[in-house]
């Protein structure tokens, strides 16, 4: 007689939190803080905007293919084109639907999974909160810091679709011949669309598929539906005419030193994941065959060779471990019989240890002044942005600038020398960065200095220490001061 009132209590709990998590979520659209790859996304966005057909390199003023031209962001670029909204508009809508499709994608899946009614929102809590104790933030996972920053990125509207990418495949599975060549054509076309959308992504739906496929144990004639649809897949990925989808398994080498960071302090940033792994063991135990299980085990394989390999950049495929962990901790708090009160504490505990880490987001939603002291000091404040350089800067202007600005000023139009982030695509980037450093050091002889504005056309430099330059090159004009001590000069001819 206890249990049903008990099971109610826990539907009510975990759907009432996993509800004020989604409203953190929404209201942190509204605000849209700015860090991370949000300039390079922008920017995709205004330049399918100015040009569906040829938009050309999103960051610099090179003719080049892009992989961020994806499906998703070609609707966006058409999205902003059709209604004339501002960029940062359009990716509002983005992340809301990028968001609906995630919440929506794991409902189905972990319907798959079990019945009970709260699962999937007990799921959602446990995908966002069940972390570490350091904070981590990158795009593709989705620790709620991480997803308030990145909820308008393609990954989050990739991983929705990987969700329920997964939940048919395992109807169809489970379907057999019954389901139809259509469903394992539409499975192909949707692999290939979210590796198209988000590379990294594609590599976590891809462990997820195979765990969905083998977990089901189908016959040959599945199976040959299922290289059908693969097929299709790969057609799809070979006619894509934004960029060659299958160049990028050259670009490793290029990736593996910004991909170095996902290795450090992994235990602090995951502790709280091994409730799920334990909770995975119980379920090995009882299946050898348990799709989570088969999820997880692989995707450690891959991570684990990338850390010992060099290859850090398979680092990326940390999410296809942590997801099946972390949804195989909150299934564990649900169906177990025996010491299921006890779990349900741990992971009660857990999940509080992680929401606190995590509190200092309550920053992007309301401004930090009023929140409690010991929150604010969790707060960490979101990019201010370059709005104040776009009464003079215009779309298409050439900017000189380093690293950090050159990752945000693309997104209201202009370009830079050399792209903020690499680019495997533009065949000229290392002469493009050389030229930046060399132009801002201080020894650099003035014929130098114009010489390199000349070659790539630079009409603004954006620097704090260009001043020291200026006082020497007669070619800059003060024009305007921002944030930070940062001036924006124009190249006088």
């Amino acid at each position: 007689m206890r249990a049903a009132p008990r099971r109610r209590s826990t539907t009510i709990a975990s759907q009432t939190a996993a509800a004020l998590v989604l409203v953190v979520l929404l209201l942190v659209i509204v605000r849209l803080p700015w860090a991370g790859d949000l300039g390079m996304h922008a920017a995709t966005v205004e330049r399918l905007r100015h040009s569906l057909v040829d938009p050309g390199n999103p960051l610099v003023d090179a003719d080049t293919p892009s992989p961020y031209y994806s499906p998703w962001m070609l609707v966006l670029g058409c999205l902003a084109r059709v209604t004339g909204f501002s960029v940062f508009v359009v990716l509002r809508i983005g992340a809301l639907a990028g968001l609906a499709l995630l919440i929506t994608g794991l409902w189905r899946y972990v319907r798959t999974l079990s019945a009970h009614r709260a699962a999937p929102a007990l799921a959602a809590l446990c995908l966002v909160l069940l972390w570490g104790t350091s904070l981590f933030t990158w795009s593709g996972f989705l620790g709620l810091n991480s997803l308030a920053l990145t909820v308008s990125y393609p990954s989050v509207f990739a991983l929705g679709l990987a969700f329920h990418f997964w939940a048919w495949l395992a109807g169809a599975v489970r379907s057999g011949p019954a389901g139809g060549w259509r469903t394992w054509i539409g499975l192909g076309a949707l692999w290939a669309v979210i590796l198209l959308c988000h590379q990294f992504s594609g590599v976590v739906a891809c462990l997820g598929a195979l765990a969905t496929v083998v977990a089901a144990r189908p016959g040959r004639e599945v199976w040959l539906r299922l290289g059908t649809g693969a097929a299709v897949g790969v057609v799809v990925l070979w006619v894509w005419p934004y960029y060659d989808f299958f160049a990028l398994f050259g670009a490793g080498a290029d990736l593996e030193a910004v991909h170095r960071g996902l290795y450090r302090d992994m235990v602090g940033r995951y502790w709280l994941v091994l409730l799920g792994v334990a909770a995975l063991v119980v379920r090995w135990r009882r299946d050898r065959r348990d799709p989570l299980v088969l999820f997880f085990a692989p995707a450690v394989m891959v991570v684990a060779l990338g850390g010992v390999s060099g290859h850090y950049s398979w680092g990326r495929a940390l999410p296809a471990v942590l997801i099946p962990a972390q949804i195989a901790a909150a299934l564990g708090a649900l169906e177990w019989r025996a010491w299921r009160g006890a779990w349900v504490g741990v992971l009660a505990g857990a999940l509080v240890v992680g929401a606190w880490t995590q509190v200092g987001t309550l920053g992007y939603v309301v401004p930090r002044t009023v929140l409690p002291q010991a929150v604010a000091a969790k707060y960490r404040a979101p990019w201010v942005g370059y709005h104040w350089v776009t009464p003079w800067v215009k779309y298409g202007d050439v900017v000189m600038a380093r690293t950090f600005p050159a990752r945000q000023i693309p997104a209201y139009g202009a370009y830079t020398v050399a792209p903020g982030y690499p680019d495997f695509f533009l065949p000229d980037e290392g002469r493009r960065e050389a030229a930046v450093r060399r132009y801002f050091e201080v020894e650099t002889p003035g014929d130098v200095r114009r010489g390199i504005v000349e070659a790539y056309r630079v009409r603004w430099v954006v620097d704090r220490a260009v001043a020291v330059a200026g006082v020497r090159e007669p070619g800059l004009r003060v024009v305007a001061r921002g944030p930070g001590g940062q001036v924006l000069y124009e190249v006088v001819r």
